[in-house]
């Protein structure tokens, strides 16, 4: 199942269920995915082997017996409980999780401390995996993940035969995994049965529904209240009937009234006008790169042009190259060979996943934003600005340390926004926002005058602003034939061997 709610405080719900703050069984054991691994001399395969206590404790055990006494009966009872845990095929199946987060065999048996805070994230995520408890408590463990992991991943989730519960900001990933969902709001659960669209679609009948009796129940009292002022002291008959009227409406008080639905806040993003300029904006020629002078070739003469009408999702396997292409189009990098022409008044905003530590943390968002675009001089019109992005009241005027990661994304985007760009470069902007905001960006990209090209793992943001998908693997970019759907089932045949091939294949889009 899954845990929604807009703000309102699903990752302390999973803290207190992970933390036994709420009545469960003892015999149920939970696992609940918190941070990362942190950097050590072990491997990923070691660290996910470790994870699970009670086969480890079981081999070593089986081996101090087996140096005793080979035949005895408590040996034969560790073997067979051995059996049932499937010791001898561990290795393989905690190498297969791996694989299936990315790790290539050489990546499994690197030391963490080469891997990245990411990376290490997904090994958490295996070892959640590879321990299989009675409950698994995920907090949107898409997070880290590219697409070729997360359909891996939904996949994975769908054969889990216990209790799952998660949070997640990816619509279609919820759609794919969850059975019931639970809806949180105004410090109350309700409980939905089927994916994320069916919960939508009953919540919106069932809102319907509470507003007509809502308005009916409304009516009739105004209805009973005016009949009462009005022949409460007439003549006897009329007054018994509105007598009778008024201990009728103190039933309908006593008994409760149906309240008023109150709808979850709309929040509307907004990226300035950039103006127009003539094409071409960029233009990418003959253009190769590798880190290193003997480092592998990340791209091999590649040759494509983007203007303000392009809408471009990139995907690909993480490594090979999507934020590199961001950096070298807004010449963060440099080609090794080959040339990126600009126009001389192209302007770029760039979101990436480390924007967040630029912020001055001690600043607050109002504070910050004042300091960063000083030609706004009225405070109540930068609130204004600030408050587009779902920041308001308090949030406005704390220090921005105090925010949460979702709060402090949206200072990121007011921040992007208002440098007024021509092309958005968008590397995984969903992290830390829940659907509502996805949906409130997505529809600030559709209205959005310039360029973009996004890099995201959420399928239903590419499904709502990408024209094109573009793939991003062995050194060059290809052009998919279809949406981003088509693409999802391409990686999901990927899985069992049935890979179709990729039309058009050249080195230039």
């Amino acid at each position: 199942m899954a845990v929604n709610g807009q703000r309102s405080g699903k990752s302390m719900l999973l803290s207190a269920i992970g933390k036994r703050e709420v009545p469960i069984p003892e015999h149920i054991d939970i696992y609940h995915l918190t941070r990362e691994m942190p950097p050590s001399d072990k491997t990923p395969l070691q660290c996910v082997m470790e994870v699970d206590t009670e086969r480890a404790m079981l081999e070593r055990e089986a081996e101090r017996l087996a140096h005793e006494d080979a035949e005895c009966e408590k040996l034969l009872e560790l073997y067979e409980r051995l059996e049932e845990l499937d010791a001898d095929k561990a290795e393989m199946r905690a190498s297969r999780i791996l694989h299936g987060l990315g790790f290539t065999p050489a990546m499994q048996r690197k030391k963490l401390k080469d891997f990245s805070g990411g990376w290490r994230m997904r090994v958490a995520l295996a070892r959640a995996l590879f321990i299989r408890p009675f409950m698994l408590l995920l907090d949107e463990p898409t997070n880290h993940l590219d697409l070729d992991a997360c359909v891996w991943l939904e996949e994975e989730l769908k054969t889990f035969k216990r209790i799952l519960v998660l949070v997640s900001h990816s619509q279609d990933f919820l759609n794919g995994v969850c059975t019931n969902i639970i809806h949180m709001h105004n410090k109350k659960l309700k409980y939905y049965t089927g994916n994320y669209d069916q919960y939508v679609k009953t919540r919106l009948e069932l809102e319907e529904n509470q507003m007509k009796r809502f308005h009916w129940e409304q009516d009739q009292i105004a209805h009973m209240k005016n009949y009462i002022a009005r022949f409460g002291h007439g003549s006897a008959k009329l007054a018994r009937q509105a007598q009778s009227k008024e201990k009728t409406l103190q039933k309908m008080m006593a008994s409760g009234l149906t309240e008023r639905v109150v709808s979850d806040k709309t929040l509307s993003f907004y990226f300035p006008p950039c103006g127009k300029i003539p094409p071409p904006v960029i233009m990418v020629q003959n253009v190769s790169f590798k880190y290193t002078k003997d480092g592998p070739c990340i791209y091999n003469n590649l040759e494509f042009g983007i203007d303000l009408d392009t809408r471009v999702a990139l995907v690909g396997p993480n490594g090979a190259g999507k934020s590199t292409l961001l950096k070298l189009l807004t010449g963060e990098l440099l080609p090794t060979d080959g040339m990126i022409r600009k126009h001389s008044h192209v302007k770029i905003g760039r979101y990436h996943q480390h924007l967040q530590e630029q912020l001055d943390l001690d600043l607050s968002p109002l504070e910050y934003m004042m300091k960063c675009y000083p030609e706004i001089k009225e405070k109540e019109e930068m609130r204004k600005i600030i408050g587009r992005y779902g920041l308001t009241g308090k949030q406005q005027v704390s220090p921005i340390r105090n925010l949460s990661d979702g709060q402090k994304c949206r200072v990121c985007l007011a921040w992007l926004a208002w440098q007024n760009p021509h092309m958005l470069f968008l590397d995984e902007p969903t992290n830390h926002l829940d659907i509502e905001t996805i949906d409130a960006l997505a529809d600030a990209i559709n209205d959005f005058e310039g360029g973009m090209m996004l890099v995201s793992h959420d399928f239903r943001l590419i499904q709502q602003v990408a024209q094109e998908i573009w793939v991003c693997e062995k050194q060059t970019i290809t052009k998919w034939p279809g949406d981003i759907l088509a693409y999802k089932e391409h990686l999901k045949s990927k899985l069992v061997g049935e890979e179709p091939q990729l039309t058009r294949r050249t080195h230039n889009v």
